[in-house]
């Protein structure tokens, strides 16, 4: 298995991961659903859970890495106005807590790279057509 393999893998993983608690502890996600958003912040907890599985599910296969990856750097993008809610939202909170909020920010700035590398990568390893 190469690098990355394993990096494609990994990522795969997070995304799982974070899928996976969107279902199993959805009260953090809610409260991050910005207010503007129509319906219900539950509803989009979950539906954004189901995209981060799908899109695991996606980079984890060789066969779609690609498109899951490229998918996983436009997740990244489409989750940053509830980071921004959440830094908003804690900026009164504790030291620590309202670090982290703040950290987060930029901090899909390295995953958005990540995914974009994992499709590049994805890409580059695809036979060229004939072969």
């Amino acid at each position: 298995m190469t690098a990355d393999d394993r990096s494609a893998r990994a990522l795969a993983r997070l995304l799982a991961g974070m899928g996976t608690l969107h279902f199993l502890a959805p009260k953090p996600f809610d409260a991050i659903v910005p207010r503007r958003l129509p319906g219900s912040p539950r509803t989009w907890t979950y539906a954004s859970g189901v995209a981060e599985l799908a899109v695991a599910a996606a980079v984890a296969l060789p066969r779609t890495r690609r498109a899951g990856a490229l998918a996983a750097a436009g997740l990244f993008a489409a989750v940053f106005p509830a980071n921004l809610k959440m830094a908003h939202d804690w900026r009164h909170r504790p030291a620590p807590l309202k670090a982290l909020a703040y950290a987060r920010l930029p901090g899909q700035l390295p995953l958005i790279g990540w995914a974009l590398h994992t499709a590049h990568a994805a890409h580059e390893s695809r036979p060229a057509p004939g072969a």
